[in-house]
């Protein structure tokens, strides 16, 4: 693998850089790892060119749109500049304190080291004279007023160069890294041996030991030898008489002699062999301490270059830091590049075109100078001419050739006179042509300039995110209920805002440095009448996602406000400050030096008001300074008193609007939580003045109702006779009891629910929970619209939490994060083909938990692998799972995770073949849709939201290009093995179909953009029919 390096180092930049690693012994040491440091002057640019080749990489990291993860530098890797035959000496520049270049040798391989080396393959030399930092500099300078042009110098060159350089910085740190555990690698080695030198210098003491003793013996045999021989010759001179003794006894000691001799002999022998072997392993052991010794020396080499390598890290640190002050510096007039970018084109275009006639104007001018040169010629011909007719007029007399000669060239000098003169209004015209030319290119310049100024001046600004101009709105809003501007001005200043105005970024941005009276009074320069270009929404909503999410109502909640946005209307959020929300997802969260007082139980409660945003979108936060603390439980649902949080909270956010002097075009009110906003809208608030609002419903799941006593009404000061009744507020089956979903539904313009399908099911008896009688009664206002989610944050393309990235067209991405999964969770990979079914769910009876538990034992049966995510907020069925996880805890194909993990569920989206939601109900449901962007064929049943999105591939009555899944209708085991079988059957026998099957699903678009275009036709309706009948009415009057 390859990959180019930046063209050109900044600063005190690299020359070269060389990675060597070559296999060796482990206490083998070669010369071959050497690390040089070439600094240019700090005002040089040098261009390179570099490649870098590894080997020994991953499948993974060698697939296109993956990047591999920086490799480990090995302690035996050096840096070094390239050949004396590619940087001449020339080149080499030595540091501010010394002459000479800093080089740092290291050197040690081991035998599994992976090989990698950078090598500069070439330096032009010519250009560095050519290329200067000043230059970089005035190539990214931009004019404040526009009129020079962009440098071919990018900005984005310059980010490249201070990566490669925090690269660079990265590979020293992890070679001095490495270089340190080597270096302890390598004193612990020099301990051990150490101590094996101890043991051998004392065999070798034994050894000498021995042999003294050894020599000492023989010493003493050849004295008992000497000894022997003299008694033998005393024994030859004795007499004849005692010769038979003596031969005798000669005899005795000959054999005794004999048998000493030869034990000597034996003993002696062994312990030459021995004294030899001890001498040749002496020999050996003093030429491991000599390497050793060698050894030991190089490692205090080492020490001394991992001092140098510090300082040169220290040294490109501080490099570093220069080279992002200096990013930071160019950053300052990145916000104007986008836009000058545009104008600039438009304008060069223009430019060209005029230097067209430029150029057609100056070839004129040209031509007319070239007539001129030859009218000056014939000037200089003409008074050669008359110099020859005076000449001429002396021999006049005396010739009347030479009369007529005259004759003649007086008429040739006339003819050239009209000639030149003829000329001379020639290049005047010319001249004049030429300089009315100039004088149009100049107002046509200057037009451009104008025309361009203005548009810059009063056009949109299309270049800043949501959250610049979500902040701004916040600023407005903060003054507003602060007193500190009027409400009609706040009004004003918020259209400005709709409409991207420039002015009021530019007020906005120009204010960064004055206090908050001087912000003010510029803002209120801006004020002029202005036309909305969108609708005016609030959502009041118990949840949204990331920063206060239980389920999918702050999904829906984020996701249909930042589509609306996107669709030019303005977008506002009202939520509880809950005390457990993920603060760290709220940007620029602040307090307002206000507080709202709102009405409960019969008292006024200061609430203390706060601004962020979240997603791009501006949110308000409400913490009421109440006795309970409503909202800091550390949980947001499941309190005995919950009905009263959440109707302090509507009552409470109604207020914020009132006083603030809002006037939205619509309310949304989500589930029960805040359906007492409708009521309290129409009851309390409009005649107050808050009236200029059409109130919109959503009803996530009719399951709940947040039914009570009709008694707690009255705490938020609804009137409890006056709702209590079957045509408003009274529950449908306990007439002591209020409904706020019923008054919702009741009170709004609008009501909608989160799927068509489920909105047919909820008008049943069986499906609508005791309010099927009040939906059908209300049904012209009562619809079901499909919920979308956000692609953005689940594009497995782009998912962090990926261990690899991919798309349909490119699906080897899915199989390795199968394949990574199965080891992360301890499953068997033997098979690589094995199917991999995943469950993402909450626990509960409308989920289908024995469908999901009888899959669980026929996935098992069927030779396929389980994954299950999720708990359940009841005991007993979080208990049965419980005992299910155990059962299964070493298995290799089931793992049940009871628990919310966000970065696994991503994970089982990507790793899983199929996805089973076997619900007994479902309003919309997001984990089909959500399961299908990544790949998962869904195994659902037809109910809800489920049968509006998951179409069965053997349906006939549905368009083949809308097929995605497996569906089931009845609610039971023989339904769940009918949609898994065929499942299996065609993963494990037709693979082709398999694979198109996966890449439709991920290609469908589940994106909010067809549900919010819905919303905002229901949205203009309700308040098109709102003015036409105020209209009305104000005709009437």
């Amino acid at each position: 693998m390859s990959a180019k390096l930046s063209n050109c180092f900044l600063s005190h930049g690299f020359i070269g850089l060389n990675y060597n690693n070559n296999k060796s012994n482990v206490y083998s040491y070669n010369r071959n790892g050497n690390l040089r440091l070439l600094f240019l002057p700090s005002r040089r640019l040098l261009p390179a060119s570099c490649k870098m080749r590894q080997r020994n990489l991953s499948s993974q990291h060698k697939r296109q749109g993956k990047k591999p993860p920086p490799k480990r530098i090995p302690t035996s890797a050096g840096l070094q500049t390239n050949s004396d035959e590619e940087s001449e000496p020339e080149t080499s520049v030595p540091f501010p304190n010394g002459d000479v270049e800093h080089m740092v040798n290291h050197e040690t391989s081991y035998k599994d080291d992976v090989d990698t080396r950078v090598d500069v393959e070439h330096i032009d030399e010519q250009n560095l004279d050519s290329l200067t930092l000043p230059a970089v500099t005035k190539a990214l300078a931009l004019s404040r007023d526009g009129g020079e042009q962009l440098s071919g110098v990018q900005l984005e060159d310059l980010i490249a160069m201070i990566k490669n350089a925090e690269r660079n910085v990265l590979l020293l740190n992890q070679a001095r890294v490495h270089a340190l555990e080597d270096l302890h690698k390598i004193l612990s080695e020099k301990e051990s041996l150490q101590g094996e030198m101890n043991v051998l210098e004392m065999r070798l003491a034994e050894a000498d030991a021995r042999i003294k003793v050894a020599s000492q013996e023989k010493i003493h045999v050849e004295l008992l030898e000497d000894q022997l021989e003299k008694l033998q010759n005393e024994l030859i001179q004795r007499g004849d008489s005692v010769k038979n003794e003596t031969e005798l006894y000669k005899n005795q000691n000959k054999i005794s002699k004999e048998d000493a001799l030869l034990a000597h002999d034996s003993r002696v022998h062994s312990l030459s062999k021995e004294v030899d072997s001890l001498r040749t392993e002496n020999l050996a052991l003093r030429n491991d301490i000599q390497a050793l010794k060698s050894m030991l020396s190089n490692v205090k080499n080492t020490d001394e270059r991992m001092v140098s390598l510090e300082n040169e890290r220290s040294f490109l640190e501080s490099s570093l830091k220069e080279l992002e002050s200096k990013l930071a510096a160019s950053q300052q007039d990145v916000s104007k590049i986008s836009t000058l970018k545009v104008e600039y084109k438009d304008l060069w275009t223009k430019v060209e075109n005029l230097q067209l006639l430029m150029d057609k104007a100056t070839k004129q001018a040209d031509h007319a100078i070239s007539v001129l040169q030859q009218n000056q010629d014939l000037r200089k011909k003409v008074d050669k001419l008359e110099e020859s007719l005076e000449e001429a007029n002396a021999f006049k007399l005396s010739s009347e050739k030479m009369q007529q000669y005259n004759e003649l060239m007086q008429q040739k000098i006339k003819l050239l006179e009209e000639r030149l003169q003829k000329s001379d209004q020639e290049i005047h015209s010319y001249v004049l042509l030429y300089q009315e030319s100039v004088k149009e290119f100049q107002d046509t310049l200057n037009s451009l300039k104008e025309e361009s100024r203005k548009r810059a001046s009063n056009g949109p600004v299309d270049d800043m995110p949501y959250e610049f101009w979500s902040r701004i709105l916040l600023i407005i809003d903060g003054w507003a209920l602060e007193k500190k501007i009027s409400s009609n001005d706040a009004k004003l200043l918020r259209e400005m805002v709709w409409k991207r105005d420039r002015q009021i970024r530019d007020a906005y941005m120009a204010c960064k440095e004055k206090n908050e009276r001087e912000a003010v009074s510029t803002f209120l320069r801006l004020t002029s009448s202005q036309a909305s270009p969108g609708l005016y929404v609030v959502h009041i909503a118990a949840e949204m996602a990331p920063v206060a999410k239980v389920g999918g109502l702050g999904d829906v909640v984020t996701g249909l406000g930042k589509a609306l946005q996107k669709k030019g209307h303005l977008v506002e959020i009202v939520l509880p400050k809950y005390d457990c929300m993920q603060y760290d997802r709220i940007r620029d969260l602040r307090a307002l030096d206000v507080t709202v007082e709102s009405y409960f139980d019969g008292k006024l409660f200061q609430n203390k008001v706060w601004v962020g945003t979240v997603e791009g979108l501006p949110v308000y936060f409400i913490e009421p300074h109440h006795p309970n603390k409503f909202f800091w439980r550390g949980q947001y649902y499941g309190e005995h008193d919950d009905f009263k949080r959440f109707s302090f909270f509507s009552r409470a956010a109604l207020e914020l609007l009132l006083q603030a002097g809002k006037k939205p075009d619509i309310i949304h009110c989500h589930d029960w939580q805040t359906a007492f906003v409708a009521p309290l809208y129409w009851d309390l608030y409009a005649p107050k003045g808050l009236n200029s609002a059409r109130i919109c419903f959503t009803c996530h799941n009719f399951e709940y109702q947040g039914s009570a006593p009709a008694s707690d009404l009255a705490s938020c000061g609804l009137e409890v006779q006056h709702l209590n009744r079957p045509d408003r507020m009274q529950d449908n089956t306990a007439h002591d009891r209020i409904n706020p979903v019923k008054g919702a539904i009741v009170f709004s313009n609008v009501v909608t629910t989160v799927s068509p399908t489920y909105a047919q099911e909820v008008r049943t008896a069986e499906g609508g929970r005791g309010l099927h009688s009040t939906l059908n009664f209300h049904s012209k206002k009562f619809i079901g619209i499909l919920n979308g989610i956000d692609t953005d944050a689940w594009n497995p393309a782009t998912d962090s939490f990926l261990k690899v990235q991919y798309s349909a067209n490119d699906l080897q991405g899915k199989a390795e994060n199968k394949a990574s999964m199965r080891r992360h969770l301890g499953l068997s990979s033997s098979d690589d083909q094995q199917p991999l079914v995943g469950c993402i769910t909450r626990l509960v009876p409308q989920k289908g938990v024995h469908l999901i538990r009888h899959a669980i034992y026929r996935t098992l049966e069927m030779g396929g692998q389980f994954v299950l995510l999720g708990s359940s907020p009841v005991p007993h069925i979080q208990r049965e799972f419980e005992g299910i996880a155990n059962q299964f805890q070493n298995h290799d194909h089931i793992r049940l995770i009871l628990k919310y993990d966000e970065s696994l569920s991503h994970y089982i989206y990507a790793a899983s073949d199929m996805f089973i939601i076997p619900s007994i109900f479902e309003p919309c449901g997001l984990t089909q849709m959500i399961a299908m962007r990544y790949g998962s064929v869904p195994i659902a049943r037809k109910t809800g939201g489920l049968n509006d999105s998951v179409f069965d591939v053997d349906d006939d009555t549905i368009p083949h290009q809308f097929r995605n899944g497996f569906t089931f209708t009845t609610p039971d085991e023989q339904g769940v093995n009918s949609a898994l079988e065929h499942a299996f059957n065609l993963y494990n026998n037709d693979k082709e179909f398999w694979r198109q099957l996966v890449q439709k699903d991920m290609n469908i678009d589940f994106s909010w953009d067809s549900s919010a275009s819905q919303y905002e036709e229901l949205y203009a309706k309700s308040v098109a029919r709102a003015r036409a009948a105020a209209a009305t009415a104000s005709r009437g009057t």
